[in-house]
C-alpha cells in the first residue's frame, strides 16, 4: 500500500501551474512521473503524489525538473484563468477510477506511438544506410567499366593503325614486284634482239652496250627506295607508380608499400594439404577473386562470400579480399564480421600512401555503415570522416556524414 504524499505546495498563474512535490530522500532515476490534461502522478515508492486537475492542462509542453530532494512540475493550461483549488473536491472514488484508467491508457498510446515512431526512425535509417553502400559499389564498379572500355578503344585504335602500316608496306613490295619482272622482261627481249642481229658492225654494237648500260642505270635508280621523310619522332617515358612531385613524396612509405604488395603476391598457401583436391585455377586468389566479384555483381552475395574465403584461407596478405567480403557481409546483414573484415583490410593498408588511397577510404566507409547499422554512429562518424578526408570532393560521403552528425545531434537533444 503506497503512502500518499500531502506536504505538497503548488502556485499558478493565469496561464502556469508549479507543484512543488518533496521526493523525501529518493533518488531521481527512480521517480516516475505521469502526466494527462487531467491527471498527474508522481511515484517514488513507497510514496505516491496524485493529483485530479481542476482544469485542462497542455501536457505536452509540461516539464519535470528534480534537485535538492524536491520534483518540480510546470504544467501549462489549456486556457487563461485561475484555478480555486489545484484538484477536484469530489470524493466520488469512481470517477476518480475513471480519469486514473483514462490517463493510463492516453499514457500507453503515446508510448505505442512513440515507440513505432522510433522504430520506423530506425528502419529507414537501416535502409539508408544500404542504399548507400549500393550506391558506393554501382560507383565503384561504374568506374571499372569505364576504365576497361577505355582501354579497349585505345587497344582498338593502336591495332587499326598497325594493320593500315601492314597494308601499305604490302603495297610497296608488290609495286617493287611488278618493277622487276617488267624489268627482267624487257632484258629479255633486248638478248633476244641481240642474237638475232649478230652481224652488225661494231659500232651498233657499242651504241647497244651504251643502251644497255642506261638501261641497268634506270633499273637500279627505279629500285632504290624513296628518301625518307622529314618528321617528329613521339617519345613516351613510363610514368612513376606513385604521381606524387618528388619534393612532396613518401619516398620510405612508397617504397614499403611496394615491398608489401610483392610479398603478398608472392605468398600463399596453397600447399596446405585440405586444398589439395582444387583445380590449378581455383588454387588462384586473383582468379577467385574475380569470381567473387562477378557473384557480388549478380546478387549472389553468399557464393562471393564463399569465394572470397577460399581465396583468403590461399593468401591473406590481400587486402582487397578482406574489403569485397567485408561489403557482401554487409548486403547479408552480418555486421560484426562486416566492421571485421573492414578492419583486417585497414590493417593490410598500411603504410598510407597515394596508391592504397581509394582502397582506404571504401574500407572506411564500409566499416562506418556497419557501425551505424549497429546504431554505434560516433564510431561510423570517425570512419566516415577518415574516407571523407582521403576524398574530400565525394558528395556522397560529405552527405553521409552530415546525416549521421544530425543522426547523433538528435540523440544528445532527446537525451537533454
Amino acid at each position: 500500500m503506497p503512502l500518499i504524499v500531502t506536504d505538497y505546495s503548488w502556485i499558478q498563474t493565469d496561464s502556469t501551474v508549479f507543484i512543488s512535490v518533496p521526493l523525501k530522500g529518493a533518488r531521481a532515476e527512480r521517480v516516475d512521473f505521469l502526466s494527462t490534461e487531467e491527471y498527474l502522478k508522481v511515484h517514488y515508492p513507497p510514496y505516491l503524489f496524485e493529483a485530479f486537475l481542476s482544469g485542462p492542462v497542455d501536457e505536452d509542453r509540461g516539464t519535470v525538473k528534480v534537485g535538492n530532494g524536491v520534483a518540480v512540475i510546470t504544467l501549462p493550461k489549456r486556457s487563461n484563468a485561475f484555478w480555486e483549488h489545484l484538484m477536484i473536491t469530489t470524493y466520488d472514488k469512481e470517477k476518480k477510477k475513471e480519469v486514473r484508467e483514462r490517463a493510463l491508457l492516453k499514457h500507453q498510446e503515446k508510448l505505442r506511438s512513440q515507440s513505432g515512431s522510433k522504430a520506423e526512425k530506425q528502419r529507414a535509417e537501416k535502409k539508408y544506410a544500404l542504399e548507400t553502400m549500393m550506391k558506393l559499389e554501382q560507383e565503384e564498379r561504374d568506374r571499372i567499366l569505364k576504365r576497361k572500355e577505355d582501354e579497349r578503344e585505345q587497344t582498338t585504335a593502336e591495332l587499326a593503325a598497325w594493320q593500315l602500316r601492314q597494308r601499305e608496306a604490302a603495297e610497296e613490295e608488290d609495286k617493287l614486284k611488278v618493277q622487276d619482272q617488267r624489268d627482267h622482261q624487257s632484258k629479255l627481249k633486248e638478248k633476244t634482239e641481240k642474237q638475232d642481229k649478230g652481224c652488225w658492225g661494231g659500232a651498233k654494237f657499242k651504241l647497244d652496250q651504251r643502251g644497255n648500260s642506261e638501261a641497268k642505270s634506270k633499273r637500279k635508280a627505279v629500285l632504290l627506295p624513296a628518301p625518307r621523310c622529314t618528321g617528329n619522332i613521339q617519345v613516351k617515358f613510363t610514368p612513376r607508380v606513385f604521381p606524387t612531385a618528388l619534393r612532396e613524396s613518401r619516398v620510405p612509405e612508397e617504397a614499403e608499400w611496394l615491398q608489401k604488395q610483392a610479398e603478398a603476391r608472392r605468398s600463399g598457401n596453397a600447399d596446405v594439404e585440405e586444398l589439395k583436391d582444387l583445380r590449378e585455377e581455383e588454387r588462384n586468389p586473383e582468379w577467385l577473386k574475380d569470381r567473387g566479384d562477378k557473384r557480388f555483381a549478380s546478387g549472389d552475395y553468399l557464393g562471393a562470400v564463399n569465394a572470397y574465403s577460399l581465396a583468403i584461407r590461399l593468401n591473406r596478405k590481400i587486402p582487397a579480399l578482406h574489403s569485397n567480403r567485408a561489403a557482401c557481409h554487409l548486403k547479408l546483414n552480418n555486421l560484426h564480421k562486416a566492421i571485421e573484415d573492414a578492419s583486417q583490410a585497414l590493417d593490410l593498408l598500411t603504410p598510407a600512401v597515394v596508391a592504397n588511397a581509394a582502397a582506404r577510404a571504401r574500407a572506411s566507409a564500409r566499416r562506418g555503415a556497419a557501425f551505424c547499422q549497429l546504431q554505434l554512429y560516433a564510431e561510423g562518424l570517425q570512419d566516415y570522416q577518415a574516407a571523407l578526408k582521403i576524398d574530400p570532393h565525394n558528395a556522397a560521403l560529405q552527405a553521409d556524414t552530415q546525416r549521421i552528425r544530425d543522426i547523433l545531434q538528435g540523440s544528445a537533444a532527446e537525451t537533454q
